[in-house]
């Protein structure tokens, strides 16, 4: 594989409506919050890590970590927040992964799989799939997109699935550990992933 670095972008930007309100990163799980349990599973696999939040940025600031909002009002979705990680990483010729904040068991080899994905297929974008279903939160992005996805986003599309069908893209077969990519959106999936 090539050197190319890696950015981690775990997004936390999202309202949580169905959490409550809830900020999902911060809500906890096993004694510790959301974010925490991604953190610990995704720094290793990337050359650097970056958090998306549109509210509580100094609590995601205390991570330790670069805190990055949409550029775009009005929760615009994951793809602003892609869109806002690609900005941060300007001039720069790097990959950038996503991965949610209420996804706590990220596999650990997401990184790897996803870039030998599309260097294998000469991709600018690859994305994972898992048990059936296309997992398209779990992104990862050439920085040479960044202008393309802006436009997309600018023309008032949010849906991820048909940017990355417009662009040079793989799909990532992770058939093998399809409970990874659970996300908690609701209170009723924190109890049931809760060990204690």
């Amino acid at each position: 594989m090539s050197q190319t670095p890696v950015i981690g972008l775990i997004l936390a930007g999202g309202m949580g409506r169905r959490m409550g309100g809830a900020d999902k990163g911060l809500v906890a799980l096993d004694g510790r919050p959301m974010v925490a349990h991604v953190i610990e599973r995704f720094a290793p696999q990337v050359d650097r890590l970056l958090i998306n939040a549109n509210r509580n940025a100094d609590t995601y600031a205390a991570f330790g970590l670069p805190v990055v909002s949409d550029r775009l009002e009005g929760y615009a979705g994951p793809l602003a927040g892609l869109d806002a990680g690609l900005h941060r990483a300007a001039g720069e010729d790097a990959w950038v992964v996503t991965c949610p904040c209420d996804s706590p068991f990220v596999p650990t080899d997401l990184v790897a799989r996803l870039r030998a994905g599309a260097e294998a297929a000469g991709a600018e974008v690859a994305m994972a799939r898992a048990g059936g279903f296309n997992q398209p939160v779990f992104l990862l992005a050439r920085t040479t997109v960044a202008d393309a996805l802006a436009a997309f986003l600018a023309s008032g599309e949010r849906k991820i699935d048909r940017w990355v069908f417009g662009c040079a893209h793989a799909i990532v077969d992770f058939d093998d550990c399809p409970e990874a990519f659970a996300n908690i959106n609701t209170p009723e999936e924190l109890a049931t992933h809760r060990r204690s």
